[in-house]
């Protein structure tokens, strides 16, 4: 580009014929070169203006050589503050200098000219689909959204409609009303209570799975509505989730529960929306609650930090929402998306939280807004009148057994109801087999037992109660969730032929507190029976290796010490629980409500607990006796009676 300059320069010059030019001449011949190329690049009208704005003019139009460089330099690099005239050795220097940034020049203007053609070409392209997608549109228009693909799989979905399978076990076994849900009979009275009211609170349900959780809250919403006076509409909407589901993106880009807004860049809003820059709110399942109950299974499962924003939305009973495109100025906007963003959408719901997880596992954020109810879990006979409510709905006849063998291995109504389910299916498979579609269906034991054996199920309550006396053997209680199970200790105890040399071995598998306890019931069999058994060998066992997380096998672990050092036998329709001191007190424990339901699915007849939880111990409590022990007397006086007899009777 500078070869080009020369070239231009150069013949802008006269031939020196005479040769009789000075190095001034032809400097001032350059600048005048220069100066005209400059006129070509710009226009003369522009130069001019140009050179006035930088206030040089009028030093080009200087006759001193140094000003006229000076005036130049002013131009070219477009800098005024430039005030000191060269002088003339520097001058051929400076000149090299503007030559190479007009030539940066005359190469910026190359490229944006070549640009310019390109965007015009392009703007002329998409002007021409503009209009092509103009016509198309127009020709949709009138011809509407239907095409031949459309109104065929439009066809085909229709008739998809009209094929239905039978209904699943559970859809038609679930309950029906709140008679219907057996053995909930307390925690339905509580729910109904903080339902059905003109003043409803929010509601955490726990309890095992199985139970009737979920039937029990959609029951207590219809329940609402029959009510005279009560704040739910006849169309007051029931809205389940499940807790475990609910995904969200901490930048709320998508929140199903609470809603969103639909960004016009990013997540695309509707196309007319879109095409204006208008963000777009999607309301979220809150506000689809809105005037009746969010019931959210699981609860425990959710993130916590969209717990935490459960706990606004309940506080102020509206959800808000935000974005950068929002502009509340722009006269295009919606009247509902500008409400929405600057009043926020209603979700006055009533909260119902259902979980299998314990109390400690639900923040206490949201269990001190919200009261609590507790589902309790299922006994065997609660499992058999289940099972007889379903045959009775499924129109079979039962073997006398059958309700009985279900009910060993499960303590769930949902899987009692799949385990018939499956007898059910087998039974009719059998029947038609065998020619006998006029008969009525038969659900015989032996139809359950090969159910039970193909779905590899195992009795859920291996320990039993029985009606006999047995040494050194004893059933203690722990709680595993929701649910009571009978844990079998047993001890045995050998004379050491030197005093003070015995020893006591515990499985290390059931943990520190209850060895523990093995230590603590050695003292306090020594104080109340005079024995020392360090004059034994005694090894303690808990079966089945299960670990005690608590001090409350104590006095299960004490009984069976002093049955086996003494020889004597223990009845074993009891189970006990409770914490030994080392003065012979008998302890308070946790989970007494839990494990006296877990006696009653082993069948004891008897549970001992400490006196100090008495006011634990369910009021209308049937099918079980309950002795409160204050002392370890009280436990030796009822598990060691006076004469060995059989407990038939």
């Amino acid at each position: 580009m500078k070869s080009f300059l020369d070239k231009f320069i150069t013949r802008t010059e006269k031939p020196d014929l005479s040769a009789k030019f000075t190095e001034e001449d032809h400097l001032n011949r350059q600048v005048a070169a220069i100066f005209s190329l400059l006129t070509n690049i710009y226009g003369s009208d522009k130069i001019v203006l140009k050179a006035s704005k930088l206030e040089a003019l009028n030093l080009i139009r200087s006759e001193v050589l140094q000003e006229k460089v000076l005036g130049l330099q002013r131009i070219v690099f477009e800098d005024p503050t430039l005030d000191i005239p060269p002088s003339l050795d520097q001058i051929p220097k400076i000149l090299d200098e503007i030559q190479d940034e007009i030539a940066d020049v005359i190469a910026r203007r190359s490229v944006e000219d070549k640009l310019e053609k390109k965007i015009a070409d392009r703007m002329q392209q998409r002007h021409e689909e503009y209009v092509k997608e103009i016509k198309m549109q127009i020709l949709k228009e009138s011809a509407g959204p239907e095409n031949a693909q459309t109104l065929k799989k439009l066809a085909i979905l229709e008739k998809m409609e009209h094929k239905k399978l039978a209904k699943s076990a559970m859809e038609a076994l679930r309950p029906t009303s709140f008679e219907e849900i057996v053995g909930q009979e307390r925690a339905i009275r509580s729910l109904l209570s903080k339902i059905v009211s003109p003043f409803p609170q929010h509601i955490i349900l726990y309890g095992p799975p199985g139970v009737g959780k979920t039937t029990a809250a959609r029951l207590a919403l219809k329940k609402a509505k029959e009510i005279p006076g009560s704040p739910f509409d006849e169309d007051a909407p029931f809205v389940e989730v499940d807790g475990t589901t609910l995904r969200w993106d901490p930048r709320d880009v998508t929140n199903p529960l609470l809603g969103s807004v639909h960004d016009p860049i990013y997540q695309g809003a509707r196309r007319d929306l879109a095409d204006t820059g208008i963000p777009e709110p999607k309301l979220g399942l809150v506000t689809e609650a809105h005037g009746g109950v969010l019931f959210i299974d699981e609860i425990g499962e959710m993130d916590p930090m969209l717990q935490n924003k459960l706990l606004k939305v309940l506080e102020d009973k509206r959800v808000t929402f935000d974005s950068a495109y929002y502009d509340p100025t722009d006269p295009n906007i919606p009247q509902y998306i500008k409400k929405i963003f600057e009043e926020g959408a209603p979700a006055d719901f009533v909260l119902i939280g259902a979980t299998t997880r314990g109390q400690e596992d639900i923040p206490p954020a949201i269990r001190s807004r919200c009261a609590e109810v507790f589902f309790e879990p299922l006994t065997p006979s609660d499992i058999e009148e289940i099972i007889r409510k379903a045959a009775v709905k499924l129109k079979v006849q039962l073997d006398d057994r059958v309700p009985e063998i279900i009910s060993e291995y499960t303590i769930e109504g949902r899987k009692a109801i799949n385990i018939l389910a499956d007898a059910y299916g087998l039974a009719l498979y059998k029947r038609q087999n065998a020619g006998d579609e006029g008969k009525e269906i038969f659900i015989s034991a032996d139809d359950v037992l090969e159910v039970l054996q193909v779905s590899r199920l195992s009795p859920y309550v291996i320990t039993k109660a029985s009606n006999t006396y047995e040494v050194g053997r004893v059933f203690g209680l722990g709680v595993i969730g929701f649910v009571g199970s009978v844990l079998e200790i047993e001890a045995v105890a050998f004379p050491v032929n030197k005093d003070g040399a015995g020893k006591i071995r515990f499985n290390e598998t059931a943990g520190s507190m209850a060895k523990d306890s093995v230590f603590n019931a050695a003292s306090v069999i020594r104080k109340i029976t005079g024995e020392d058994i360090s004059n034994y060998d005694i090894h303690v066992n808990v079966v089945g290796g299960g670990k005690i997380d608590g001090p409350s096998a104590g006095i299960a672990i004490l009984t069976a010490i002093i049955s086996a050092i003494q020889n004597k036998p223990i009845r074993q329709d009891v189970a006990l629980t409770g914490e030994i001191s080392i003065q012979g007190k008998v302890k308070a424990v946790g989970g007494v409500f839990e494990k006296i339901y877990g006696a009653k699915q082993a069948g004891m007849k008897y549970v001992i607990v400490p006196k100090e939880n008495e006011k634990d111990v369910p009021y209308d409590l049937k099918g079980i006796e309950v002795i409160l022990a204050g002392r370890v007397e009280d436990v030796i006086e009822f598990m060691f009676p006076a004469e060995e007899k059989s407990l038939v009777g």
